[in-house]
């Protein structure tokens, strides 16, 4: 019962346990200082906190190093149905294990590898991933995840739809402005650089057509490009609309919009 006790504190908490509560902001907090601390050592000035930016670094690292090792001792909670070994090699090598472990895990590599101590400073821009770990304890942001994987058809529909006009937009733009450009664009890997521009809204602008019918087709491309933007964005509306629906349905009950009573 101890275990199980643990395994409910170390997960989302209720607003009745306080304990648990209390892990998570703990938790949350060092995620969020130690990616200050990320910025903040970017500053010439951080020069001159050296030693508080190390003792806070080795601090929140422990942290997380500790919580890790508590998800891997109870994870045989977390998938029941497994036996203990299975569950723990599940859980460590799920998406989010695998967040936990890079969250700590690069600090410890000089200590293994002295030689290459200037090359695992660039590891430290694993730290951004430590902000995938506050998923895990707010159902609120557990939405974003629920909505993309229930639309994740549809999203890689627009995607690939997307991609083919890119992809015949290219061409097209090609054809029409090689002749007159020809070092600007030299292939078609130049044409599909302009029309993702011009279809993703972006409009660097490094590369534009000069053409009467390169401007023609750039300007359609760029309408095209506000649909494309739109569908995906409607998309997740959509879904974002649905998973809050079914959450006050959990939380309420659902009733007939027309004669007000409760549904089973």
């Amino acid at each position: 019962m101890k275990k199980k006790r643990i395994f409910e504190i170390i997960q989302i908490g209720r607003d009745t346990d306080i304990i648990s509560r209390t892990f998570d902001f703990t938790i949350v907090l060092a995620i969020l200082l130690n990616l200050g601390i990320a910025i903040f050592s970017t500053f010439d000035r951080s020069y001159s906190y050296t030693g508080l930016i190390h003792s806070i670094e080795i601090i929140s690292v422990g942290i997380f190093a500790f919580e890790y090792g508590l998800r891997v001792w109870t994870a045989n909670y977390l998938y029941p149905s497994l036996s203990k070994r299975k569950a723990r090699l599940t859980y460590i090598f799920s998406f989010t294990g695998l967040i936990d472990l890079l969250s700590f895990f690069p600090f410890f590599l000089p200590f293994f590898f002295p030689n290459g101590t200037i090359a695992f400073r660039t590891f430290r821009i694993i730290r951004i991933l430590r902000l995938f770990q506050i998923n895990s304890y707010y159902d609120s942001l557990n939405i974003i995840t629920d909505v993309l994987k229930s639309k994740r058809q549809q999203l890689f529909s627009s995607v690939f739809i997307v991609l083919i006009l890119m992809t015949a937009a290219s061409l097209f733009m090609y054809s029409l402005e090689h002749d007159a450009q020809p070092d600007v664009f030299t292939n078609a890997f130049s044409a599909f650089w302009r029309a993702s521009s011009s279809l993703l809204t972006v409009g660097y602008g490094d590369i534009y057509p000069i053409t009467t019918g390169g401007k023609l087709f750039g300007m359609i491309i760029t309408f095209l490009g506000v649909g494309m933007v739109a569908i995906p964005t409607g998309i997740l509306s959509a879904g974002f609309v649905e998973q809050l629906t079914v959450i006050q349905d959990k939380d309420h009950g659902a009733y007939c919009p027309h004669c007000g009573e409760k549904l089973r």
